[in-house]
């Protein structure tokens, strides 16, 4: 659970409660609850199979709990946020750690700082400051990081950590949070402060954003999903005191919306990270339904199931679904504001492959990831994730629509063969030439139901295509649309969000190689650009009159080097909609 609590002290303060707790109890999900308290507060807790009605089918119930794999109860972290305007050689505590950019590293000729802040620091240590960061050859690069152990402070531990030529981007702050979360589970410390040597620059609003992004960075580095392991270690880190930025309300409510969001991207994360033998398509159903009821005020959930879809028609989703046991569930969660007034509607749409075989063109040789293929529902993680962060946040005059075509692409007796042709729900015919292109055969019947709901925008965020991480690597998410009004708004929120997107081109020249004899496309064309005829091939599902943007997340949904979902597309996505509030 994590409380967000106001106090006013003699070092003029204001202090927050940011608590994690995970409590593995019998609830009918697997994954994350996140209960909803009238103080600032997010909790998961993962159950048993169990206790999921009878009435499941005993088949989903017998693969989801393949190998007897149960998540285990861990402890997670609780953090005090405290943001003070005392003297940073007042402060005491375990580590005291500095924000600095390359100008706030710069000596004179003597090597002594010239920063107001680090000569201060730097004097009360005799000079040892100066002369320590020489030579550990700290210049204040994006990356870098020193943590020492000093004397003479009230500190035990003086940290400074690179922010690059010019910080002032939510990605260098969220990352100063995260440094600071790795620096304290490193030396086992309790306490930490944070501060930047210089805020200029700075105004009142990008101080708020500053310290949210702060937050959320520590908040986000310090929970570890430990569910599916024997053992796992407890979080030192108990208190982080942000100095430097002002106190008040407007804290209060930042650090209440860096909250929501954070809570929201573990979420996501949560789902990403857990084997696809723990999440089917009937627990991520389920997942949904437990979004919706705890934000029932805001949130309703309808779930289709084989003979509904069958009913709309929806040949190119079922057709991938056809070879699991696991049967496909679509899942629908509308938003509607508090009050009722609607300005404007929007869709959200995300791939939710629980896992991907790649079906008779399985996926072999290296590089192929099948191992990893539990991620291919990150964009279902994604539009999930925002729509708890937004039933907590409750924008007003907007409505959403959170839309994933849930299934497993396998393979059997049942499967969806090369060669066969499938009937959308839109009536267009698709000669399926290569199985393993099947996320975009569930996302056709998505976006057909999501402008079938009377929107006016389209995000749809899917781990579709290997060629985007080939084209921008494994930490930028590709998107495209025809709409340069919808790829500005999508450029701004991805920018105050902190993740990084890059505007690809819809070359509608490359259509001629996803035109087919026998039917109306294929759906695969040739593999030059094969991220663009992705995002061609979904074009044909959309309402002309609809404004709409693809986001190919597949590089940026997991962290290679953590081993490790990121949470990517939460964020962008709720500071979208946000935009559309009025």
């Amino acid at each position: 659970m994590t409380a967000i609590r106001v106090s006013s002290s003699l070092a003029a303060s204001t202090s927050y409660t940011i608590t994690t707790t995970t409590n593995y109890s019998c609830y009918s999900s697997v994954f994350a609850k996140f209960r909803s308290n009238p103080i600032w507060g997010f909790s998961f807790s993962v159950a048993p199979l169990c206790s999921r009605r009878a009435k499941r089918m005993a088949h989903s119930i017998a693969n989801s709990t393949l190998g007897l794999t149960q998540p285990n109860q861990i402890e997670a972290p609780k953090i005090f946020f405290a943001a003070k305007e005392i003297d940073l050689v007042e402060w005491k505590g375990d580590i005291l750690a500095i924000g600095v950019t390359e100008k706030d590293a710069a000596k004179d000729e003597n090597s002594k700082f010239q920063n107001s802040i680090l000569q201060k620091l730097d004097s009360k240590l005799g000079g040892w400051l100066s002369e320590a960061s020489s030579e550990e050859d700290f210049t204040g690069k994006a990356g870098q990081s020193t943590i020492l152990r000093v004397p003479g402070l009230g500190s035990k531990r003086v940290g400074l950590v690179g922010l690059g030529s010019a910080a002032l981007t939510t990605a260098s702050y969220r990352s100063l949070g995260e440094t600071i979360a790795a620096a304290a589970k490193s030396a086992q410390a309790s306490s930490v402060a944070v501060a930047l040597a210089s805020s200029e620059g700075l105004s009142a609003d990008l101080k708020l954003t500053t310290v949210s992004a702060i937050a959320s960075g520590t908040v986000l580095e310090t929970y570890e999903d430990s569910r599916f392991k024997s053992e796992s270690k407890k979080p030192t880190l108990k208190s982080v005191d942000v100095l430097g930025f002002g106190t008040g309300p407007e804290i209060e409510k930042t650090l209440k919306y860096a909250e929501y969001v954070s809570s929201a991207v573990i979420f996501g994360k949560n789902l990403v990270n857990a084997p696809a033998n723990v999440l089917t398509p009937a627990v991520l159903a389920e997942e949904a339904k437990r979004i919706a009821s705890m934000y029932n005020d805001v949130l309703t959930t309808t779930i289709l199931n084989v003979e509904q879809c069958k009913e709309l028609k929806m040949g190119s989703y079922l057709g991938v679904a056809a070879a699991s046991a696991n049967p496909p569930h679509f899942i629908h969660i509308c938003y509607k504001p508090p009050g009722g007034l609607v300005k404007i509607k929007l869709a959200l749409v995300g791939k939710g492959l629980t896992f991907d075989s790649g079906g008779y063109n399985i996926k072999t040789g290296p590089g192929c990831l099948i191992e990893l293929m539990k991620f291919d529902m990150g964009g279902s993680a994604a539009v999930l994730g925002a729509a708890k962060a937004l039933g907590q946040i409750k924008p007003a005059g907007v409505e959403v629509h959170f839309i994933v075509a849930a299934c497993e692409n396998l393979i059997s007796g049942t499967g969806m063969r090369p060669g066969d042709i499938v009937t959308a729900s839109n009536g267009k015919t698709i000669e399926v030439n290569n199985t393993d292109a099947e996320g975009r055969l569930t996302l056709a019947d998505a976006l057909v139901y999501a402008c079938n709901q009377g929107v006016e925008k389209i995000i749809d965020m899917a781990t579709l295509t290997g060629a985007c991480i080939i084209a921008l690597g494994p930490s930028i998410g590709g998107f495209f649309t025809p709409c340069d009004d919808m790829a500005k708004e999508v450029l701004e929120a991805s920018e105050i969000a902190g993740e990084k997107l890059w505007r690809m081109p819809l070359e509608e020249s490359y259509w001629e190689s996803m035109k087919s004899r026998v039917a109306d496309m294929i759906n695969c064309g040739d593999r030059p650009g094969g991220s663009i005829t992705a995002a061609l091939f979904l074009k044909q599902f959309v309402d002309e009159k609809v404004q709409w943007t693809h986001i190919d997340m597949a590089g940026p949904v997991w962290n290679d080097k953590k081993k490790s979902a990121t949470g990517f597309g939460v964020s962008t996505l709720v500071e979208w909609v946000l935009k559309h509030s009025s």
